[in-house]
């Protein structure tokens, strides 16, 4: 690795600011760069705001209204990772703010700081609260005895604070990131000096390993183990009853573990590889074009990594049964009062008709 003075050298020769007149192909490429960017994250976030902070928040009103599923193990940890994802896209507005501007930061410094430190917090907690959520379907498939033992509703909340206080003690280090000034402007979301890109590419493996590795062997460990079970137990046993139930479950296991999987996959694998590459590019002094091009990665993969506050309320519908059958009562109780209101303005307008 390069010391830091090379380092700075090399970060002043590849990303010459916008404000610099293009003299030659690297100018060039950073104005591209810098509006590839910004376009794509504000495509991404006018997307992922709205539809994630009205899914999440419309799940965590489903919740709260099923008495009964509250007492579900694994309606705690959903719950937990509805409240993860609406509060995380309260900070996007600002965002789009910031990007619409051109990258100009107009908020206070301590709004910067805490939008780069949600960001951090809601990925890693997201990430394990979909792996307890795993094995808490493994304990249930092929331990129930044991589940229904161990996995209560208030142990798994004791668990859920536990994940909240590590992931919110671990992304401290990123409040410490706030407003600095390229070329006179307020830049938010952008390391101050070398030493700040030496420091997040340490924070980038501690997040690597335990955000992301542990948890994503994990889920595979789940998956293979819940699949050998249902596969074991694919036989026809017991009554029609008794066989619908098991198959019931099964397709809800599969459902379950496949999506956390495929979130996995999607949109946290390629963010987590692009930004490891992206960050030894930087401060292993790569050639300016491979730079440029891993940071153009690290924006389309962050934006992967931002969609999944939206993608977590298909988890609730496809594998919970009794969160799809709130949200049809609850829909059929919005058109029936609809229809009610519908029924009485029509009924006063003939009254007035009338009279």
């Amino acid at each position: 690795m390069i010391n830091r003075w090379t380092l700075k050298d090399k970060m002043n020769d590849c990303l010459v600011t916008p404000l610099t007149p293009a003299t030659n192909n690297t100018t060039a490429r950073f104005h591209e760069d810098d509006a590839f960017k910004y376009h794509a994250y504000i495509v991404t976030y006018l997307v992922v705001f709205p539809v994630a902070f009205l899914c999440n928040v419309g799940a965590l009103v489903v919740f709260f209204r099923q008495t009964s599923r509250r007492s579900s193990a694994s309606c705690v940890v959903m719950m937990n990772l509805a409240i993860s994802d609406s509060s995380f896209s309260l900070t996007l507005p600002l965002r789009l703010a910031y990007y619409i501007r051109g990258g100009e930061w107009h908020f206070p410094d301590w709004l910067c700081r805490l939008c780069v430190y949600g960001f951090y917090v809601n990925l890693y907690s997201s990430i394990l609260l979909l792996t307890l959520l795993s094995l808490l379907r493994w304990l249930a498939v092929v331990q129930p005895l044991r589940h229904r033992s161990l996995a209560t509703p208030t142990r798994t909340l004791f668990v859920c604070v536990g994940i909240w206080l590590f992931v919110g003690v671990a992304s401290g280090p990123f409040l410490t990131n706030g407003v600095t000034y390229r070329q006179g402007s307020p830049r938010c979301f952008e390391p101050s000096d070398s030493t700040s890109w030496s420091r997040i590419l340490i924070l980038n493996y501690v997040g690597l390993v335990f955000g992301f590795l542990l948890p994503f062997f994990t889920i595979i460990f789940c998956y293979s183990a819940i699949i050998r079970r249902l596969m074991a137990s694919s036989g026809p046993q017991g009554s029609s009853l008794a066989s619908h139930s098991r198959t019931r479950n099964r397709r809800r296991s599969v459902h379950l573990v496949s999506m956390v999987t495929a979130t996995f996959l999607l949109c946290f694998l390629p963010y987590h590889l692009i930004r490891t590459l992206h960050l030894h590019a930087v401060c292993g002094g790569w050639r300016c074009d491979v730079m440029l091009n891993l940071q153009r990665g690290v924006a389309v993969t962050l934006c992967l990594a931002a969609s999944n506050s939206m993608v977590n309320p298909l988890l609730y519908y496809y594998s919970t049964r009794t969160f799809r059958d709130s949200m049809r009562d609850a829909h059929s109780s919005l058109m029936s009062s609809r229809a009610g209101s519908f029924r009485n303005r029509s009924y006063l307008q003939n009254r007035r008709n009338t009279t």
